[in-house]
């Protein structure tokens, strides 16, 4: 694994406005990186960074029935009591689910390391599946790549291979924070992605979403909704007044409703108590657990967080670096500190991708800090040698 830089596309911004992505830069800060990329060998790649992630994600897998199955891990897990058996039925039905990334540590010398799975609203989707995967071909056209250079990258007919297992009778309704730019680009895409897979779709805000008499989901042609991909966390979904008619339509969504209980850091205990010393694992401990004062380095994460919101990392014991946040009543996690790639660029982490059931994708973000937060930046891949 090494950082590169060469020259960026002479036409770069025009392509990305072309195909709407409007949020290569966010918050006033660069997003995309043109000029910039991330090189491993096919090697790494297939014995460091695929295979983990499939055994990774087989192991979470076989470990959600024994979550949803349990009052004490639900209790760990911070899952709403009275919406819990929403979360035990989709389980039970194997209610379909989509798509999820890995976070993982990897520095170039040794196993990654699991830092968490977003299993229920991953974005840099459309950054990696597509944009990532025209700045190659340019690349190597231009010249500044050889020939012979490929990527990780089967995200986008994953995707549509996904899609097409759904139903294709009922409309595909989309959902998703449409004023927010970066969402709405990760939800269109996706829309995408259905549409080549067979479906007919309609897009809206999560806001807009009705309930009619019977207690289902409408849109705002009054038409029920009967599959709804959302990019909105299901640990809003529970706790917000209208959670109370997930009893009776929770199945309609995409992810499933049993995804909670992956998307949250509580897993990473769980998974660090069924497999002590697995290589790709960090160990891991709630707060409170007694094991948990074992640990001298180790990173401190509220069981519901995103983008780095109130993550504290501690070497020898000492805090060295935290992130503010409004999360971290439902209780935190401790997890071993794992060091990430360090260059000029800043510290890179891994975004490892899973469609369906397997893995087929990699995203490279990087941040000045050690904790990848909002003003991340995302840095193209590629593979050499």
């Amino acid at each position: 694994m090494k950082r590169i830089t060469l020259p960026a596309r002479p036409d770069w911004l025009d392509k990305a406005r072309a195909v709407g992505f409007g949020f290569h830069e966010m918050y006033g800060e660069p997003y995309w990186l043109d000029d910039a990329a991330y090189t491993f060998t096919l090697d790494e790649i297939e014995m460091q960074i695929e295979g983990p992630s499939q055994e990774l994600h087989d192991m979470c897998m076989d470990l959600v029935g024994d979550i949803v199955g349990s009052e004490e891990a639900l209790d760990r897990l911070a899952i709403p009591e009275d919406l819990r058996d929403v979360v035990q039925r989709s389980w039970q039905r194997r209610d379909r689910h989509l798509y999820g990334r890995f976070d993982l540590a990897y520095d170039g010398t040794g196993p990654v390391k699991l830092l968490e799975y977003n299993a229920d609203t991953p974005t840099s989707v459309f950054e990696t599946a597509y944009f990532q995967f025209n700045w190659l071909t340019d690349q190597v056209a231009l010249g500044s790549l050889p020939k012979d250079a490929d990527q990780y990258n089967s995200l986008q007919e994953s995707l549509v291979e996904a899609f097409e297992q759904f139903s294709k009778e009922p409309i595909f309704h989309f959902a998703a924070m449409t004023d927010n730019e970066e969402d709405r680009g990760t939800t269109v895409y996706l829309m995408d992605c259905a549409v080549q897979a067979g479906h007919r779709v309609e897009l809206l805000d999560i806001r807009e979403i009705g309930i009619d008499a019977q207690g289902r989901y409408t849109d705002l042609q009054d038409r029920v909704i009967d599959r709804c991909f959302k990019l909105y966390p299901w640990e809003f979904m529970l706790r917000e007044p209208f959670a109370r008619d997930l009893v009776r339509s929770g199945d309609v969504f995409v992810e499933p409703a049993w995804k909670a209980v992956l998307s949250n850091k509580g897993l990473l205990p769980l998974l660090w108590q069924r497999h002590p010393n697995h290589p790709n694992l960090l160990a891991s401990y709630f707060a409170d657990d007694p094991a948990a004062s074992s640990l001298s380095d180790y990173v401190r994460k509220p069981l519901l967080s995103r983008e780095g919101e109130n993550v504290t990392i501690f070497r020898d014991g000492r805090e060295l670096i935290s992130a503010p946040g409004d999360y971290g009543d439902e209780g935190f996690i401790v997890q071993a500190y794992a060091p990430l790639f360090e260059s000029d660029g800043g510290f890179a982490v891994l975004g490892s991708w899973i469609v369906g059931d397997r893995a087929c994708g990699l995203a490279v973000r990087e941040d000045r800090s050690r904790i990848t937060a909002n003003l991340s930046r995302f840095v193209p891949h590629v593979i050499v040698g």
